[in-house]
């Protein structure tokens, strides 16, 4: 889709359907996925790009029309160190202006920076620092480096933080560059490990996740005491040897029904894209493969569109590759064959629904007992469109309100929760 880059370090898709992506070296651009044509709309002078560092993780606003605020984090220096810093920025046409800076001074370092951002259900930001290379950092709550911080929009500390008057969430990781919310409201995040043990960690607020005591799961002597008394949480899966998990993705459509349902992972060291499947709970994984082994470099992060579509930003030129000609790079991953809209486990969840593409009104029919079950259109994000209960086995939903994209309609009742993908065009 593009290409002659320079460390592509986020990519995701826009509400304008555009591909937006930021550079390590301080340049954030928009690409058309339709045409390849690309437009560069901010460039940061001060972003300091050194080893590891410059201008890492985006996101933006989740009500873009009134609130066009785009969302970045990049490394600085201050004299002889390198910090970190989240920025805002107000869209205008086709440039970013008006920066503020709700965050600085984070540590950072040449490495270890961390940093992604994304939000979540609740309307607020999240974003992963790393240790800056100094491990005390991660358990140092007076730290905000080797955390999860959860932010207000407007930059300001969200007071139902577990730590009073802090922006901190989670503590004790070493370098989280991967984060995604899947439909249920679960914040998930891959974890650089040292020399062994990356990891996939389920972020839940107040838990401590280990490092540099832990790395991996608990299962030596010491770690063993250390996780009792500090209320560590293992991860879901881990990796000896590292595979150097980055950017993450959930992919829930039937486009590409092998990945239907899974978390998506680049990996940087072992080049390749890793998909896992997760328990119906979302507390394990039931089944891990790889895909795409050593086809493009290091692959640094996914972006999944709403209609299926799967992008992935390749950065051999971070001064760890071996670039290829053309790179750095942006590419796509189409299906060889499709099987439609329908989710492949539609009718063994016995939900089904027509038209899907859906303009204007569709029809539900659900095989479970109506009348105790609700109903939730949501969309990627997790954000609530729609509710009610439903009526009988076969009942309207109306996506006339919705803007173009893909949704996802869940219904829940006493004994199960079933939810399925739908797009509106």
């Amino acid at each position: 889709m593009a290409s002659g880059l320079e460390t592509p370090w986020e990519i995701l898709r826009g509400p304008d359907n555009y591909i937006w992506f930021t550079e390590r070296p301080g340049r954030v651009s928009r690409l058309n996925p339709e045409t390849g044509d690309k437009q560069l709309i901010l460039t940061i002078a001060d972003a300091f790009e050194y080893g590891e560092a410059g201008l890492l993780g985006m996101a933006l606003h989740p009500d873009f029309t009134s609130s066009p605020w785009v969302y970045l984090v990049n490394n600085y220096s201050e004299g002889s160190n390198i910090r970190e810093r989240l920025l805002r920025y107000n869209r205008n046409g086709n440039v970013l202006n008006d920066p503020v800076t709700p965050i600085n001074g984070i540590p950072g370092n040449s490495y270890q920076n961390g940093s992604r951002l994304v939000f979540g259900p609740d309307g607020k930001l999240y974003m992963s620092t790393g240790d800056a290379g100094n491990i005390g950092n991660s358990r140092n709550l007076n730290s905000l480096a080797g955390k999860m911080l959860r932010i207000n929009p407007d930059g300001s500390i969200t007071i139902d933080n577990p730590f009073v008057n802090s922006y901190i969430l989670v503590f004790g990781l070493r370098n989280t560059q991967g984060l995604v919310f899947t439909p249920e409201g679960r914040l998930y995040g891959s974890e650089h490990g040292p020399v062994s043990d990356d990891e996939i960690n389920l972020l839940e607020a107040c838990r401590n996740y280990g490092w540099p005591a832990v790395a991996g799961f608990c299962h030596l002597p010491d770690e063993l005491g250390f996780c009792q008394t500090n209320n560590v949480k293992e991860p879901l899966y881990a990796w000896t040897p590292m595979l150097a998990i980055a950017g993450t993705g959930f992919y829930y459509h039937s486009s590409i029904p092998e990945w239907q349902g899974p978390l998506l992972r680049t990996t940087l060291k072992a080049s390749r894209l890793v998909s896992l499947k997760l328990s119906s709970d979302g507390l394990s994984v039931s089944e891990v493969a790889e895909w795409f082994p050593a086809l493009w470099g290091r692959p640094r992060d996914v972006c999944i569109s709403p209609d299926g579509r799967v992008f992935i930003g390749v950065s051999n030129r971070d001064g760890r590759g071996t670039p290829m000609p053309g790179d750095d790079r942006i590419v796509e991953i189409k299906a060889k064959n499709t099987t439609g809209w329908l989710a492949r486990d539609t009718q063994k969840q016995n939900i089904q629904i027509f038209p899907n593409p859906v303009r204007g009104e569709a029809r539900v029919e659900w095989a479970g007992k109506a009348g105790t079950a609700e109903y939730f259109i949501m969309d990627t994000s997790g954000i609530i469109h729609g509710c009610g209960v439903v009526p009988t086995p076969v009942f309207p939903i109306s996506a006339q309100n919705l803007i173009p994209g893909y949704y996802l309609l869940k219904i829940s009742d006493n004994s199960q929760s079933t939810t399925v993908p739908f797009l509106v065009m």
